[in-house]
């Protein structure tokens, strides 16, 4: 079993999408870790740092790290080394950057510890045919979901994939129950999309084969932000 499946608390990850550290620290103090784990993307990350980490760490959450990064195999697999040595749960890069690039950072991150689980970025729940398009891919969205998925999980021995729940049960098709697939793009019906094309309830999500969400707004933005985090874990359902 894997670690995200072996751990109800971290079948929802909330994004802490906010400007700087003292007020993701004031909302995340109003969570409970052992509801769900907490996501720190590019601009916290920028603005506060390492330091970060630690405070979540110390307040008992798993983190993901992401930073999706992609670069030459060597820079990527520093990065990814430096930020295993941090102790986040989850971290990850894009499977556009190639084999050898996701090779290369693996190899680092399991030399660091055995704690951390690198995923790989398919295609953004951002991105449509038309986006794709626009950058020189022809293939549909998941097509191109497949090719990378499969490259960086069976090839490259990734422990998991970031995808839209859209692809999620495709991918548990094609490459089985083990790695783990965290799915951004998730909203209530009631909810709006934002910025995010791929959307999905959490229920038809983890049917679909997720093994966690990732939820932000309808979550930091919420009026009371600890009982929506309790509705998206009730309806997340329990661990199989």
């Amino acid at each position: 079993m894997n670690a995200i499946q072996a751990e109800p608390g971290t079948r929802l990850i909330v994004a802490l999408d906010f400007a700087d550290a003292d007020t993701a620290l004031d909302f995340t103090r109003q969570l409970d870790p052992a509801q769900c784990a907490v996501k720190v993307g590019f601009e916290l990350f920028v603005v506060a740092g390492p330091d970060l980490l630690s405070r979540l760490h110390d307040l008992g959450f798993r983190v993901f790290l992401d930073l999706k990064f992609h670069d030459i195999p060597n820079t990527v697999a520093a990065a990814c080394r430096a930020a295993a040595r941090t102790g986040v749960w989850l971290l990850n890069l894009h499977a556009s950057g190639g084999l050898e690039m996701m090779q290369a950072a693996h190899a680092a991150v399991r030399e660091t510890n055995d704690t951390t689980a690198l995923l790989a970025v398919t295609v953004l729940t951002s991105s449509n045919a038309r986006t794709l398009r626009e950058i020189g891919v022809q293939r549909e969205p998941a097509d191109q979901v497949g090719l990378l998925g499969a490259l960086a999980v069976q090839k490259a021995g990734l422990d998991g994939l970031v995808c839209s729940a859209q692809e999620a049960s495709m991918l548990r098709e094609r490459l089985g129950p083990t790695p783990l697939l965290v799915t951004p793009g998730i909203r209530l019906e009631q909810a709006g999309g934002d910025d995010q094309k791929r959307v999905m309830t959490p229920e038809r999500a983890i049917a679909a084969g997720a093994s966690a969400v990732v939820v932000g707004r309808p979550i930091t933005r919420a009026p009371e932000p600890a009982r929506a985090v309790e509705t998206f874990v009730r309806r997340l359902g329990s661990p199989r």
